[in-house]
């Protein structure tokens, strides 16, 4: 199994300056703006499946 891909960017500052995080897998902090965060695979969507979530109106 081959290593998933680092993040190519802070989702909140936009910095590229990342290091991964002492939390575990998937952990990553930014050196930019002091935040850490976690990524998470949550699974695949059913074929067929809108990119529009429940409850939610297309405009």
């Amino acid at each position: 199994m081959s290593e998933r891909a680092a993040p190519f960017h802070c989702p909140y500052c936009g910095d590229e300056d990342l290091r991964p995080n002492e939390q575990g897998h998937g952990a990553w902090e930014c050196a930019a703006c002091s935040r850490a965060f976690q990524l998470k695979f949550l699974g695949l969507l059913a074929p067929g499946t809108s990119s529009n979530t429940a409850g939610r109106k297309e405009i």
